[in-house]
């Protein structure tokens, strides 16, 4: 008996010496690795929101990251300290009269990011930047990975920006999408090619749901623009307004349809019901008790700010965007209502459906937040560390 536990006990420790081993290789696996990001800029938007938390995990794990954006807004999402930035545009010194000339010092620069740089990998997103990024980086070290985040055919608009696509992509090391329809778009040799890796949830909005009298207010998320379609938000809101007169609207956003959703609002007379209170930082905490969040845009990738009001455990209505990113995140009647997009009607029915009964409204939120479970960050980021490891190796 003596034998075998002083057996036993010898085993064990070379098993504990042998995961010391592979947990130090691993650190010194992840710490020779280095990882570069490429976005237009690090603006408050879903797309710049991804890559910030997509940086931070992989600093986490021990990577070094390089972030380079085209250009600095002044209004952007904060990097944590370590990480990298590096503005790729041409100065105003080294820019002329001439567009051709202009590229292809915007080329020639970005290049020589790579050859200095020297990343393993560069992750770029958004139309012409996956372009630039596939060329550049050729005749160095750097594998590029390029990321389709919104609706494909919005991304590469007409028939030349679609040959380009399909032209490119299998250049690149990796292609990433978000929703299996998009495969349709392109050629059989780049949707064979491409995987499907979703947005992990922001941390912050892993939270328990919200189990008190909720709010008696509707809200949504995003940019106020066109795509967006606030105006008929706001329109079924109104048609509304009169049967359900203890509810709100507010919109989270800014935009260039500012001035004309809130000359909407004032011509529907609603102004001390429906509020746009720009681009605010706490959005979890000012939605977590609505009754409602509503998606109305025209196109979509997958939604973040989708994600986010379903992980929170909110109700969710939101139209059927070309994509399927909708389809990924909502089995109608389950989890959300889904509405054809630009349906005015059927957003008012699907309103009235749920303002109408509370028990439903609760039982669509209780499974939504399930969500959760899907896109954890720990589970989602993992995903994309072991693809890119794959692409390096």
């Amino acid at each position: 008996m003596k034998k075998n536990g002083q057996k036993n006990e010898l085993n064990n420790n070379k098993k504990r010496k042998k995961t010391k081993k592979n947990e130090k290789n691993a650190g010194k696996l992840a710490n020779a690795r280095k990882l570069a990001f490429y976005i237009g800029s690090l603006d408050k938007g879903g797309a710049e929101r991804v890559f910030v938390n997509l940086a931070e995990y992989f600093q986490s794990r021990g990577y070094h990251i390089v972030m380079v954006t085209q250009y600095r807004k002044a209004e952007e999402y904060a990097l944590a300290d370590g990480i990298k930035r590096v503005i790729s545009d041409i100065t105003p010194q080294e820019t002329t009269g001439s567009r051709l000339v202009n590229f292809w010092r915007r080329v020639r620069k970005l290049h020589r990011i790579w050859k200095e740089e020297m990343p393993d990998l560069v992750l770029s997103c958004v139309g012409k930047n996956n372009f630039m990024t596939i060329v550049t980086t050729m005749f160095t070290r750097t594998k590029p990975v390029v990321s389709v985040v919104g609706e494909a055919k919005e991304e590469y608009p007409g028939r030349v920006m679609k040959f380009l696509a399909n032209l490119l992509f299998p250049y690149a090391s990796g292609v990433i999408l978000q929703t299996e329809r998009s495969r349709s778009f392109f050629s059989e040799k780049v949707s064979k090619a491409a995987v499907i890796l979703p947005n992990s949830l922001n941390p912050l909005f892993m939270r328990k749901r919200f189990q008190g009298e909720r709010d008696r207010r509707i809200v949504s998320v995003g940019r106020l623009d066109a795509n967006k379609n606030h105006e008929m938000m706001i329109r079924a809101f109104a048609a509304l307004a009169d049967r359900y007169p203890e509810y709100t609207l507010t919109i989270y956003g800014e935009g260039e349809l500012r001035e004309a959703l809130q000359k909407l609002i004032g011509s529907v007379g609603l102004e001390n019901r429906i509020f746009l209170p720009g681009v605010i930082p706490d959005v979890a905490d000012q939605i977590e008790k609505a009754a409602l969040f509503l998606l109305t845009s025209y196109s979509e990738g997958i939604s973040n700010a989708l994600i986010e009001a379903m992980a929170l455990g909110l109700p969710v209505i939101a139209t059927d965007v070309p994509s399927g990113g909708t389809q990924e995140l909502i089995r109608h009647g389950v989890n959300g209502l889904i509405i054809p997009a630009g349906d005015e009607k059927a957003l008012e029915n699907a309103l009235d459906k749920l303002l109408s009964d509370k028990e439903l409204a609760d039982r669509l939120g209780m499974e939504a937040h399930k969500i959760q479970e899907r896109l954890a960050p720990e589970r989602v980021n993992r995903l994309w560390q072991e693809y890119f490891e794959r692409i390096i190796v």
